[in-house]
């Protein structure tokens, strides 16, 4: 009989492998089902991303200049992403971008299958994967057309990479520093990650290289830290890693808050993760087959990879209560989690126990994940239709005038063809110098905008920027300049709101 696999508590047959592959396609299989079911027109980040990467399409094949600096404000490098959504947008529009997103996310839960098998056996990465393709996040990110699916990928890569030349020379750890490089250019805030995937490519070599596997991990951090550097040389300032990353605004969120819905989006997996971890450090096999006489990994060695991994799913949640804010939380939680499902897995199938003794209590946690993943991604990806107000934006708008909308990402996105990216002005913020001579700022510079007749058209709907809506509402009544001339109704799990459109007389 063959040795067991490094870490495992039973052995892989052939038979076992193949079942495994099939289980694992019925579960992406359900994945992409449930992430495609959510439908709906662009959201802001969406159309953001999207029409910037036209612009630094533009730039890079023909030396267009881009409109403004997106490097200045952007969470990742605006010429890789953006420019790839572009490019698939151009030819299969929104939808095949999102498709995209789909592919990178079908990708992930792949990987953590591999490297949960490699590092337990095929029964925890079934469970891996499958409490890992029906949380809230996955099924989210796998239909929305932002950076955060193809950051993820490349982070499953790497560590996937990391484990799997566990036992290789130590050169081949090298094959884990670009992805790992790029996903922090993709998204700075998968930087956060690099330190998990530095330590696990010490534990993973550690039973074959004993205290030399440190050096392992000095090569890994070394080479991710180096194509880093050299990132940042070739793309000069990218003034968005301090802004959205490394020094964020600090927000009003509550701490509870953010831990009462981090529980609520990953608290199921994290605590299967947090009982394999537990019964990993105890015992390293479940005695299904107690002829094998192998050694085991250490009890140290287990108790630390289920530390390093675990405790991975709480970075995210406790750097955004640091900063005070819950924005994209409900985004950022899936990042952790993937370093926490090989321990969920693991969980899972100790809960089933040997033989299978126990296969309803692993169908319970399974059934439940996937029905919290499959209601809470419903009501997050719900935003507004913006298809009725576009339409009736294109008839009032052109290549001439300056136009004031809230969300402004999303009209300059589907009206690119007629306006361009500087007409728009966003109710986020706003310097203006009035017609007496005064220079304003924030909602002070919109009511003085909307007073001297600034705009030709005014979209508002409410709720994203409310201090800046008061302003511009207050400064409308009794305007003989504008007349609303629209009202566009729509629903969101929020609840029923509307487009006003104003345009100049």
């Amino acid at each position: 009989m063959p040795d067991v696999p490094e870490s495992a508590w039973s052995f892989d047959a052939r038979r076992s492998v193949r079942l495994g592959r099939i289980l694992l396609a019925c579960l992406l299989l359900v994945q992409a089902v449930l992430s495609l079911r959510l439908r709906g027109t662009a959201f802001e980040d969406e159309a953001l991303y999207i029409a910037s990467g036209h612009y630094e399409l533009a730039n890079v094949l023909h030396g267009t200049p881009v409109p403004v600096d997106f490097g200045a404000y952007f969470s990742g490098y605006p010429k890789f992403y953006p420019v790839l959504a572009a490019s698939v947008d151009s030819h299969f529009g929104l939808t095949g971008v999102r498709v995209v997103s789909l592919f990178f996310m079908l990708g992930t839960t792949g990987l953590l299958y591999a490297m949960t098998r490699r590092m337990f056996n095929v029964r925890a990465a079934l469970g891996a994967a499958a409490l890992f393709c029906g949380l809230q996040s996955t099924l989210y990110l796998g239909n929305f057309a932002t950076y955060d699916a193809p950051a993820l990928f490349l982070l499953a890569l790497s560590a996937w990479l990391v484990v799997r030349t566990g036992r290789s020379n130590m050169a081949f750890v090298l094959l884990a520093a670009p992805p790992a490089a790029l996903a922090c250019g993709v998204k700075y805030a998968a930087a956060l990650y690099m330190p998990t995937l530095v330590v696990l490519a010490v534990l993973t070599a550690y039973r074959h290289r004993g205290w030399r596997s440190l050096l392992r991990g000095v090569v890994l951090g070394a080479a991710i830290a180096a194509l880093l550097g050299l990132g940042l040389k070739l793309a000069g300032s990218l003034g968005g890693i301090s802004g959205t990353t490394t020094n964020r605004a600090h927000g009003t969120d509550s701490a509870l808050r953010m831990l009462q819905d981090s529980a609520n989006w990953g608290g199921l997996l994290f605590l299967a993760a947090l009982g394999g971890s537990i019964a990993y450090g105890l015992r390293a096999r479940m005695g299904e087959m107690p002829w094998i006489g192998n050694a085991t990994p250490g009890p140290l060695r287990r108790v630390s990879l289920g530390v390093l991994l675990t405790g991975t799913a709480l970075l995210a949640p406790a750097y955004q209560i640091h900063l005070g804010t819950e924005i994209s939380l409900y985004k950022h939680v899936g990042f952790g989690l993937l370093f926490a499902a090989p321990m969920a897995g693991l969980g899972l199938a100790r809960l089933v126990g040997p033989h299978f003794r126990n296969p309803q209590l692993g169908i319970i946690l399974f059934v439940a994940t996937l029905t919290f993943g499959m209601v809470q991604s419903h009501e997050e990806y719900s935003f507004p239709n913006s298809k009725p107000m576009v339409a009736y934006l294109r008839t009032v708008v052109n290549h001439k005038g300056i136009y004031l909308a809230e969300e402004q990402e999303v009209p300059a996105y589907y009206l690119r063809d007629v306006t361009g990216w500087n007409q728009w002005q966003t109710t986020f913020l706003m310097d203006y110098q009035a017609k007496d001579g005064k220079h304003y700022s924030g909602p002070a510079a919109f009511s003085a905008a909307v007073r001297d007749a600034h705009f030709d058209v005014i979209e508002l709907h409410g709720g994203v920027t409310p201090d800046a809506d008061q302003a511009v509402t207050d400064a409308l009544k009794g305007n003989p300049h504008y007349r609303l001339t629209a009202v566009i109704p729509y629903t969101t799990s929020s609840g029923t709101s509307a487009f006003r459109i104003w345009v100049k007389q």
